[in-house]
Formats: structure tokens, sequence, C-alpha cells
């Protein structure tokens, strides 16, 4: 049998949602207690991250994550004790997910190997720009 995996996202309504990216983003806080250290650990911009994390936090009625302003010390963020609740129940609702994979699809339901992609003989032509027209040249040498 492959080895299967799942991703999903949550969505608590229309404009609030959790995924993979989010919840690795809030580890990786709570991990190195800086934004920008999350953001290097995920090969992500900060500017990214910075985003994600204000989305994140204005999403639910608490706030997941703080931020502490640089200076002698350096900046910093921390998870909320809300923050770190809602990592744990994502990462409890994954775990039970891939408890369930093993048996939630039948064996025809599993591809033997990766598919293959198709080869085409030759390849389609890509359309060429028509050359300009007399008018449109002489116009361009006028400018």
């Amino acid at each position: 049998m492959t080895d299967m995996s799942v991703s999903f996202r949550v969505d608590f309504g229309p404009h609030c949602s959790v995924g993979p990216g989010k919840i690795a983003l809030l580890e990786n806080i709570g991990r190195t207690g800086s934004l920008s250290q999350a953001a290097r650990a995920l090969d992500m911009s900060y500017r990214r991250a910075w985003l994600l994390l204000a989305e994140t936090n204005d999403s639910f009625q608490q706030t997941v994550a703080r931020m502490s302003v640089g200076g002698r010390g350096g900046g910093g963020a921390t998870l909320t004790p809300f923050g770190t609740e809602l990592v744990a129940a994502y990462r409890s609702l994954e775990a039970n997910i891939r408890k369930q994979l093993p048996t939630a699809f039948p064996a025809s339901a599993v591809p033997s190997a990766a598919p293959q992609r198709l080869r085409t003989s030759s390849p389609i032509p890509r359309r060429r720009r028509a050359p300009p027209s007399p008018q449109r040249r002489a116009r361009s040498r006028k400018s």
C-alpha cells in the first residue's frame, strides 16, 4: 500500500479558517518565540507570516499570538493559551483522520504506482505574433 497523507483546512465561517500553513506558523512561533524565525523555518517571507498571523488574530474573538516590539532585548512573539489550544485541537483532529486513512478507502481506490504523464509525439505549436503591418511600422517610426 502506498503512503497516504492528509491535509485539510477547518473553516469556522466565511472569513475564518486554519489549515496546515497557519498551524505550522503558530507551532514555529511557539517553538522559537519569534515571528521572523518562524517565517525563516517555513521558508516564508516575514511579510507573509505577519499577514497570516494578523489575519488569524483578527478572525477569532481571542488572540492566538502576541507580538512584542523590539528593543534592547529584541522583539518576540508568543502563543496565547488560546493559540496553544487551537494548535492542539487541529493536530488532534489530524491524528484522528490519519488513523482512519488505512480503512477509509477501498484498496481499489489506492493507486498502485505514480500516474504516468501523457506524452504527445509532437508538441502543440505556439501561436506566433503576426509581423507588424506597414502602417504600424510607419507609425512607430514617427514616434
